[in-house]
């Protein structure tokens, strides 16, 4: 608070603080846009934002960790400003929360990050979701999660300009405590799982490797899926990728990349069902052999995973009480997760730091997480 009446100055109103969380997909990647099941959760790590009501339609937002300053007039039209970098994100919010002719509050705002940058887990969703629920709050709504997540999720996509799927909004405006979440990323029906995976924690590794090639490579594959699921439809009435049959695309898709593309789609669908089904029945040893199955088929067939990664992933399958890892996002750096028995943690950290930096020149930051709710006010 001290911080934030040094930027903003005193205030007649009352100081609240809101925290949206960044998310991590056990398993499911590429194929949220493909109509997939994925199964992400919420995590520990996140943003948060002091927020403080205004008496005029001004927004001005800071963050702990950008030199860069926003402001925003509600009185006239938010339009997107390359220059203003990060803050296109909860921009693109308030310009579909305009456009819906919501009553927005002046507002200052002061963000914090716990998230590693570029790592892969959503502080894109996050500060879009968390500007949302922000906004909404302070305009006496009562938030609907699910529509909050769309509206993020088209801010992002036609405000920003990334044509990412719905699965990472979600997941931060949806997170329960102790659970994952089943969803099904064509009709939106999701179900909370409960983390009952007893001994074992969620361990993320970020690779610290820039994600330079994420963006284009992230289009080309959802384009390539596109136009597998063309030549299929050509021949077969299905709504996406993941729920065209497997002797259908091998029938209709004969471009060895597209195929190889299709392949990973219909392959990471089926380890995601064969994973909630080992979650559900606490068996860890299937669960863990879906999480490296799915790592393979990002590798080798969708063609998304870098040297970094494998390496890490290598070193923390070699590692006795780590029963599965796997890259998570969109790939070509970012971050692995794995599972990893509490009694092993600590072995666990020494050993994949040691080897990554020997092999990599690069650190890597590992995070244990306990998996939290969703966007709330604390």
């Amino acid at each position: 608070m001290q911080k934030f009446n040094q930027i903003f100055g005193e205030g007649k109103h009352p100081i609240r603080t809101f925290f949206a969380p960044g998310r991590v997909n056990l398993i499911g990647d590429h194929i949220d846009y493909n109509g997939g099941m994925v199964l992400p959760a919420a995590i520990h790590l996140g943003i948060s934002a002091q927020v403080r009501e205004r008496d005029d339609q001004i927004i001005r937002m800071r963050s702990n960790i950008s030199e860069k300053r926003i402001e925003i007039d509600l009185t006239k039209a938010v339009e997107y400003n390359e220059s203003a970098g990060w803050g296109n994100y909860p921009m693109g919010v308030i310009r579909l929360l305009q456009m819906t002719k919501m009553p927005i509050k002046g507002v200052d705002i002061l963000f914090d990050s716990t998230l590693p940058v570029g790592s892969g887990l959503s502080s894109s969703a996050a500060i879009e979701v968390l500007t949302g629920y922000v906004l909404m709050t302070l305009a006496g709504y009562e938030v609907d999660r699910v529509a909050m997540a769309l509206l993020c999720q088209k801010a992002e996509n036609e405000f920003v300009g990334v044509n990412c799927g719905i699965m990472d909004q979600f997941a931060v405006a949806m997170g329960k405590a102790q659970h994952a979440i089943q969803l099904n990323c064509q009709t939106l029906d999701y179900q909370h799982i409960p983390f009952n995976i007893e001994g074992f924690k969620i361990v993320i590794m970020n690779s610290n490797k820039e994600r330079e090639l994420a963006a284009s490579a992230y289009n080309e594959r959802r384009a390539s899926c596109e136009k597998a699921l063309a030549l299929i439809r050509e021949k077969h009435d299905v709504p996406n990728l993941c729920e065209a049959e497997f002797p259908m695309i091998m029938e209709c898709v004969k471009d060895p990349v597209l195929l190889s593309r299709a392949r990973h789609v219909w392959w990471e669908n089926q380890y995601v069902h064969e994973a909630i089904e080992a979650l559900q029945d606490g068996d860890w040893q299937t669960l863990g052999e879906s999480m490296d199955a799915s790592h393979l088929s990002l590798t080798n067939d969708y063609e998304v995973s870098c040297d970094e990664l494998d390496f890490l992933v290598d070193a923390a399958r070699s590692v006795t009480g780590c029963v599965g890892a796997r890259m998570t996002g969109a790939g070509f750096g970012g971050c692995v997760v794995a599972l990893v028995h509490e009694e092993a943690i600590n072995d666990f950290a020494e050993y994949v730091k040691k080897q990554y930096h020997k092999s990599t020149n690069l650190d890597t930051d590992i995070y244990v997480c306990e998996i939290v709710n969703g966007v709330e006010e604390r």
